[in-house]
C-alpha cells in the first residue's frame, strides 16, 4: 500500500489514483537561462525515482515536467549576452538534457515549453476574468485578486493576514492588494510579446504551469511536485488559478523535495553558493551523484560537500565490488516481491518513496551475497538497484570509468601494468613498486590476485 506525504494535508496519506491503475503527475521544471545546478539535479533525480517506482508498482504513468522558456531572468540574460532569447533557451535546454541523461534521468512523457502554450494561458486568464478573480491594472497588467479566492493559503498553511504581515516586497500601487500577482504583463519596449485581449504582452510565471498541466493532464490530476521553495507562492498561486478558473479540486497530492544545502544555507544562485551539475561531474561519476541524491529521503535536507560525495562514492563502490566479486546469475525473471529483501525494499519505497531505506536494504543484500557467494542474491541486488536507476553498468565499466575529462587513459594504464609485470618477472621489484606508485598517484588502484592484476580508479 503506497503512502505519500501530501503537503496540502501535511500528513502521509494512502495513495488512491483518480483513475484506477493510472497516475498523472506534473513536476515544475527548469527556467532555462543558465546551467542546471545540484538543486535542479535533486528535483530531476528525486522525481525520476518516484516515476520509476510508480511504473514498477504497475501504474500507467503520464509524467509531465515543464520548461520555462520566457521569464524576466531569461530576457535579462539574453540582453546581457546580446543573443536572441530562443538561441539562449535552446542552448540551455540542450545542456539540461545532457545533464539529465548523464544522471540517468528518464525523459518525461511530455516536456512542454511555456512559449508553446500562450493561447491556453490567455484562455485561462479570460476564465478568471469572467469569474471575477482577475482585473486589469492601470499599468496594463492583468492581476489575480487573491482575496476573492476563498481558501488562498491552504497549501502554505498561512492566512492572508499572516502572508501580508510577512511580506517583504515594496507596495505596488497598481495592485488592489499587495498579495495580488500578475497573470499577464504588458509589453515593455524590446521585450518579447504576444497579442492578447489586454494588449501586447506576455504571461506571468505562475499562469504557465496551470495552463500546461490542465491542458496535458486535465483539470484534476493526481500528483504535482517540485522543490520546497515553490510551495509558496508558485504552487499556492497555481491552486488559486486552476480552481478559480474551473472550480473543483486541482491536484490530490502535492509533493515537495527538500533543499540542497551548503554550509547550512540553501544552495541558490542568488547566494552565489551553487554548484552546476557539469562542474560536479568533472570530479565525480554521474552515478555517484545520483546515488548521493537518492540515499537521502527526498523530503529531507541534502548537505552538499566533497566529504559527503566521497562517502557516496565509497558506498557505491562497495555495491559494485559485490557484483564484481560475486557475479550475478543470469535471469530474465521478474523481481519476486515476496523474497525477504525485495519485500523490505518494497516496503521502504511504498513508505513515501523512502529511497534511503531502500538503499539500506541494498547494503544488507550485498553483505549476504558476499557472505554466501550467492549469485542469486547478486542478481537481486542488481535488479533492485536498477529500479532506482543504479547498478546498471558492468562492475569493471563503473570501476574503471574516467571522471570528467581528467584521468589516465586505459591504454596508458594497461601499458604501465604490462611494464610492472615485466619488471616483477625480471625481479626488478623496486621498478615494479615505482610503477605501482606512479599509477596510484594517477588515481589507479592495482589489485593482485590468483588470476593476475586487475585495476580500478580510486
Amino acid at each position: 500500500m503506497l503512502t505519500i506525504f501530501n503537503s496540502l494535508k501535511r500528513e502521509k496519506q494512502v495513495f488512491t489514483p483518480i483513475e484506477p491503475g493510472k497516475v498523472k503527475m506534473y513536476v515544475c521544471g527548469m527556467t532555462v537561462y543558465d546551467y542546471c545546478h545540484l538543486g535542479h539535479a535533486r528535483v530531476m533525480v528525486s522525481f525520476d525515482a518516484i516515476y520509476r517506482w510508480l511504473k514498477a508498482s504497475g501504474y500507467e504513468v503520464t509524467y509531465v515536467r515543464n520548461i520555462t522558456d520566457i521569464d524576466d531572468k531569461i530576457i535579462r540574460r539574453a540582453a546581457e549576452n546580446g543573443e536572441p532569447i530562443e538561441a539562449l533557451t535552446n542552448r540551455f535546454i540542450a545542456a539540461m538534457h545532457e545533464d539529465a541523461a548523464a544522471l540517468g534521468v528518464q525523459t518525461p512523457d511530455h516536456e512542454p515549453r511555456a512559449t508553446g502554450f500562450v493561447p491556453q494561458m490567455q484562455e485561462l486568464i479570460r476564465r478568471l476574468e469572467a469569474n471575477g478573480l482577475a482585473y486589469r491594472a492601470i499599468d496594463g497588467d492583468v492581476n489575480y485578486a487573491v482575496r476573492k479566492f476563498e481558501g488562498y493559503g491552504k497549501l502554505s498553511g498561512k492566512s492572508l493576514d499572516d502572508l501580508r504581515a510577512g511580506e517583504r516586497v515594496e507596495v505596488d500601487t497598481t495592485k488592489h492588494d499587495p498579495l495580488d500577482f500578475v497573470l499577464w504583463k504588458h509589453a515593455k519596449p524590446g521585450d518579447p510579446a504576444w497579442p492578447s485581449p489586454w494588449g501586447e504582452g506576455r504571461p506571468g510565471w505562475h499562469i504557465e504551469c496551470s495552463a500546461m498541466s490542465c491542458q496535458l493532464l486535465g483539470k484534476h490530476f493526481d500528483i504535482h511536485g517540485g522543490g520546497q521553495d515553490l510551495q509558496f507562492p508558485h504552487h499556492e498561486n497555481e491552486i488559486a488559478q486552476s480552481e478559480g478558473a474551473y472550480g473543483g479540486p486541482f491536484v490530490n497530492y502535492w509533493m515537495h523535495n527538500g533543499f540542497v544545502r551548503v554550509d547550512n544555507e540553501k544552495m541558490s544562485k542568488s547566494l552565489g553558493n551553487f554548484f552546476t551539475i557539469r562542474d560536479v561531474l568533472k570530479a565525480y561519476d554521474p552515478e555517484v551523484v545520483r546515488f548521493f541524491i537518492l540515499r537521502a529521503h527526498y523530503r529531507s535536507p541534502l548537505n552538499h560537500s566533497d566529504a559527503h560525495l566521497n562517502d557516496a562514492r565509497a558506498s557505491l563502490d562497495t555495491l559494485y565490488f559485490t557484483l564484481r566479486d560475486v557475479p550475478p546469475v543470469e535471469t530474465d525473471a521478474a523481481i519476486d516481491w515476496t523474497q525477504p529483501f525485495a519485500a523490505r525494499f518494497k516496503a521502504a519505497m511504498d513508505d513515501d518513496f523512502d529511497t534511503h531505506g531502500a538503499i539500506a536494504v541494498l547494503f544488507e543484500l550485498a553483505h549476504e551475497a558476499r557472505r554466501g557467494t550467492d549469485g542469486k542474491l547478486s542478481a537481486l541486488l542488481k535488479q533492485l538497484g536498477g529500479v532506482l536507476g543504479l547498478l546498471d553498468r558492468a562492475p569493471l565499466e563503473y570501476l574503471r570509468a574516467p571522471v570528467g575529462e581528467a584521468g589516465m587513459s586505459e591504454a596508458r594504464i594497461e601499458a604501465l601494468i604490462a611494464q610492472r609485470i615485466a619488471a616483477k618477472q625480471a625481479r626488478d621489484f623496486a621498478g615494479a613498486d615505482r610503477l605501482r606508485e606512479q599509477l596510484k598517484a594517477a588515481g589507479i588502484v592495482l589489485e593482485d590476485g590468483p588470476q593476475g592484476t586487475t585495476w580500478r580508479r580510486a
